[in-house]
Parts: structure tokens; C-alpha cells; sequence
């Protein structure tokens, strides 16, 4: 007797469920292997020892990206990770638990002072050119004429002192907009990130740190570019000052 079965006895949409969902265990595994390029492997809590990279379904096979510009490969993952070395210690002895600066808060890289181990590369636009430099190497970006333009206006710290005097403003050649403040402080040049100032018409405040302390902000090696690395480490020093510029800042109001 017909009844009009196509398929016979075979349940198409059964199949199709079944399919579907062993494509989705197949693509959570996937994605679950491919995520791990970045950050692993990780480290233990305590030790800092770094843990197994676990069985075939946790690790992502190597995979070599080709950097444009001739920049060369990185292949990730790879197990060159170097130890990081911190100045501070745990105030607490569990897993999480807050670091203290040991020394030189500046050079302990914790807290908004932690910082990545970026590219020592500078950052380039879609032409390979250095994406930050001083604005006298691209004099097609000027200061708008309704802005005032903070060069030759003094600096002053948290501590309401003067730090020193805006000689130059480094941009973004491909966002056409300013980046960093370079600022001579009577024995050095030193570059202030532009999202921590505030420009007023006679003067510029950046109250991230203290006026003693912008003559050990670092500086990049070259004068004509910055590396992401001279960045990240730039950043972070300003970073640091908000949590242990002054006493005041380590702890909460209430």
C-alpha cells in the first residue's frame, strides 16, 4: 500500500537536527581551539607558572600570519613567552589578590601602570609610513584655527606646579588628529598622551602626575616616530598616576 512516503522510512528533518547539531559541537570546538593564539598559555594564579597547554581539542595548531610591508611573519601560538617581572608583591596571599608597588611605582607595572609587550615596530597607515609622528613631518594637519594651540603654553602637574612647556604636538597621520604633547621640562623631552591634558587658553593641565615626575616619563628613541611598545610603555607611566601619584589616590573616598 502506498503512502505516500518520499523519502521511505528516513526522517529528513531528524537528519537535518542531527546534522546541525554535529556541525555546532564541531564549530564550538573549532572556535574553542582557535581563541587560543592569544594569551596562552596561561599561568597559574600564585606561581605565575604557566599551565599545560592541555589535549588536542584545547590547543590551536601554529598558524603564520604575513605582515604587510615586508614586516615579516609571527606564527601563533608559540612558547617564546618570557617571564614578567613586576616590582610589587601581593597584598594577600589567594589568587587575585592586589598588588603593592615595591620601589619606584613608575617602574612597577601594575595596576593602570601594567602595560603589553607590544611591537617594538612603529604603528603604520595603509601607505607604510609611521602612523604617529611630530606634526611638522606632515604639515598637511595643522591646529584648527577655533582651537587654541597648546605650543608654548606651560605644563602643570597634579600638584598644580609647573612641569615644563609644549615645544611640539605629535599626530596621527591617518585620523588626522593629535596623539601626544611633547613637553621640554628644562632637562628633557618627554611625551604626554593628549586624551590626559586639558588645553586652556593660557595653559595646559595634566593631572595624571605630578610636575617632579614628567622628567622620568620615557621618550621615544627615535625623533621622528613611535613604537607601540614606546606607546604602551608612555601610556602607562601617565596611567600610573592616577592610582599612586599622590596618597590620596589609594584609596576609596567612603
Amino acid at each position: 500500500m502506498n503512502y505516500g512516503n518520499i523519502v521511505g522510512t528516513i526522517d529528513a528533518a531528524q537528519i537535518a537536527m542531527i546534522t546541525f547539531i554535529g556541525f555546532f559541537i564541531a564549530l564550538v570546538f573549532w572556535l574553542r581551539r582557535e581563541d587560543r593564539r592569544e594569551g596562552y598559555p596561561l599561568e597559574d594564579a600564585l606561581t605565575g607558572r604557566l599551565d599545560p597547554a592541555g589535549g588536542p581539542l584545547s590547543a590551536a595548531a601554529p598558524k603564520t600570519f604575513i605582515l604587510p610591508f615586508g614586516k615579516g611573519n609571527v606564527s601563533v601560538p608559540n612558547d617564546s613567552r618570557d617571564p614578567v617581572e613586576i616590582n610589587a608583591k601581593r597584598r594577600e596571599n589567594f589568587g587575585g589578590a592586589p598588588f603593592t608597588p615595591v620601589g619606584d611605582v613608575f617602574a612597577a607595572g601594575v595596576g593602570p601602570g601594567a602595560y603589553a609587550d607590544r611591537a617594538k615596530g612603529a604603528d603604520i597607515d595603509a601607505h607604510g609610513n609611521p602612523r604617529i609622528v611630530p606634526m611638522g613631518i606632515v604639515p598637511e594637519i595643522t591646529v584648527a584655527t577655533a582651537s587654541t594651540d597648546p605650543r608654548g603654553l606651560p605644563v602643570y602637574g597634579a600638584d598644580g606646579l609647573k612641569a615644563g612647556v609644549v615645544t611640539d604636538l605629535w599626530v596621527d597621520r591617518a585620523e588626522h588628529m593629535v596623539r601626544y604633547l611633547a613637553v621640554d621640562t628644562g632637562t628633557k623631552t618627554v611625551l604626554a598622551p593628549m586624551p590626559m591634558a586639558v588645553v586652556r587658553k593660557n595653559a595646559v593641565i595634566i593631572d595624571a602626575i605630578n610636575a617632579a615626575d614628567f622628567a622620568g616619563a620615557p621618550f621615544p628613541a627615535s625623533p621622528s616616530e613611535i613604537t607601540r611598545y614606546e606607546e604602551e610603555r608612555t601610556v602607562a607611566y601617565f596611567g600610573t598616576g592616577y592610582l599612586y601619584a599622590n596618597a590620596d589616590r589609594l584609596e576609596p573616598l567612603v
